[in-house]
Order: C-alpha cells, then sequence, then structure tokens
C-alpha cells in the first residue's frame, strides 16, 4: 500500500525522465537523473544473494525511463527494488517551501517524561536522546549482540510502549514500513529517518508519520563518486542537505 500511494506521486513527475546514472554500492544505491536529479536507497548488502551478478533485473538501467525504474518498487527482489527506492527518491526528494533545516530532534523535542522508541542505530542521535529523554529504547537487527540493543523483532511488542518513535526509512525498503507504522498510531510523533526517506507530506500524514527527516543531493556527481567507491552518509555529508518535513501540526 505504501509503494502504491507514493509512486502515484512520482509518476507525476516521472514524463519524460530517465536514467543517466545508476550505482549500486555497497552501502547505498544511487539513480541519477537525466536532469541531475539524484536519489539515495540504502544497501542490504548482506541480504543479497551471492554470486557473480546480484542484480536479476534487465541492464543496462541507463537510458532506462523513470516509469520503468519505478516499476522496480512492486519487484520482490530486495536489490532491484532498492534501484526503485533510489529512483523515487530523485523524483520526490526536491527542494520545496515545506522542507526545514537543521536536525530533526529539534522538531521531535525529546523530554524527560518520554519513552523513545528508535529503530535502526542512529549514532549521532543516541547520546542527545538519552540525555533529554527519560528512556531510550533502541532496536537493530543485531540488537541481541550489543548492550541497550533490543533486536528488532522486539520493536513490534515495545513501541506502542514509547511516546515517541523515530524509525528508519531503510524499512520502507525491506517491507516492515507498514506494520511498523501500525504498532505506532497511538504515540505522541513518529519520524521516517534516514538518507532513504522519500519526502512527501501528504501521504505519509494519512500512514500517521507526523516527522520526515531525509537528504536532498547537492552535488550529484560527487554522491555517485561516493557510492560507488563504497561510502556511505559519513563520506556524502558534504554533498546532501539535510532536511525535515513536518506532516501533521
Amino acid at each position: 500500500m505504501i509503494f502504491d500511494m507514493l509512486k502515484k506521486v512520482a509518476l507525476k513527475r516521472a514524463a519524460g525522465r530517465t536514467a543517466a546514472s545508476v550505482r549500486i554500492g555497497i552501502c547505498y544505491t544511487a539513480v541519477m537523473l537525466d536532469n541531475d536529479s539524484t536519489g539515495l536507497a540504502y544497501t542490504f548488502r548482506h541480504d543479497i544473494p551471492h554470486g557473480c551478478a546480484s542484480f536479476q533485473g534487465n541492464v543496462p538501467l541507463e537510458g532506462k525511463s523513470a516509469e520503468e525504474l519505478l516499476g522496480f518498487l512492486d519487484s520482490s527482489d530486495l536489490l532491484i527494488r532498492t534501484v526503485g527506492v533510489a529512483a523515487m527518491n530523485a523524483l520526490l526528494n526536491t527542494e520545496n517551501k515545506e522542507l526545514i533545516k537543521g536536525d530533526v530532534l529539534e522538531l521531535l523535542k525529546p523530554e524527560k517524561d518520554d519513552v523513545v522508541g528508535m529503530v535502526g542505530y542512529f549514532g549521532p542521535l543516541v547520546a542527545p536522546l538519552k540525555k533529554a529523554a527519560g528512556e531510550l529504547k533502541i532496536f537493530e537487527k543485531e540488537g541481541e549482540k550489543a548492550l541497550d540493543i533490543y533486536p528488532e523483532e522486539k520493536a513490534f511488542e515495545l513501541l506502542p510502549l514509547c511516546s515517541k518513535v523515530i524509525i528508519t526509512s531503510t524499512s520502507l525498503i525491506n517491507l516492515t514500513l507498514e506494520k511498523l507504522l501500525e504498532t505506532t498510531k497511538n504515540c505522541e510523533k513518529t519520524a521516517l529517518v534516514g538518507s532513504t526517506t522519500p519526502l512527501v507530506v501528504n501521504e505519509f500524514r494519512e500512514l500517521g508519520v507526523d516527522l520526515l527527516s531525509g537528504v536532498i543531493v547537492k552535488d550529484p556527481k560527487s554522491i555517485l563518486r561516493v557510492v560507488s567507491e563504497g561510502g556511505g552518509v559519513r563520506l556524502f555529508r558534504n554533498y546532501v542537505e539535510k532536511v525535515n518535513a513536518v506532516c501533521t501540526a
């Protein structure tokens, strides 16, 4: 359902656009369109089947229409779907008046009486949240191996006990976001965070998301280089602008 909603918005902007470059890196995937608009999506490299050709879709990807790449969102193949998300973000994540620069925590406003749930480990947010909130519950795939981090499956049990929640936008790619949002519908605030976040307010408002925090690519060529060289957020931070959008009052 989520991809159906997002694809409908993206298709309105896809006419005449084609892929100028597609890079599937070990940390991120990037799609740059012929107008230089560029989108990012996290690469789940540990979940990609081994072999001499991990990408099982039709190639070459360069030159394909944006509409065709958006069709990848319907694929059951994780890597093909990832390229579709990056293409979608290339169409959706552009400058607009709804976007607010700055730290997502300035909008989330954690307080001492808040129990904050974090699905996906966002390192730079952990210390500020531990200081500002009453309690921080972190859920991560390898949680059982790390101190104070819950395994990801515990999120569905414990998120309803949280007042404010941060969810990684990579949950779009692995198809867990819809189920996660079901568990947070009674939480005070829910934020979708990360470089994979599609910045579309109305559609996420309908899904119960209060805040979006993502990026707009400002230097496409540098982003393509970093992604191709196996780089991630730390290396491409100078080539993107972090922005937020408020979905609900």
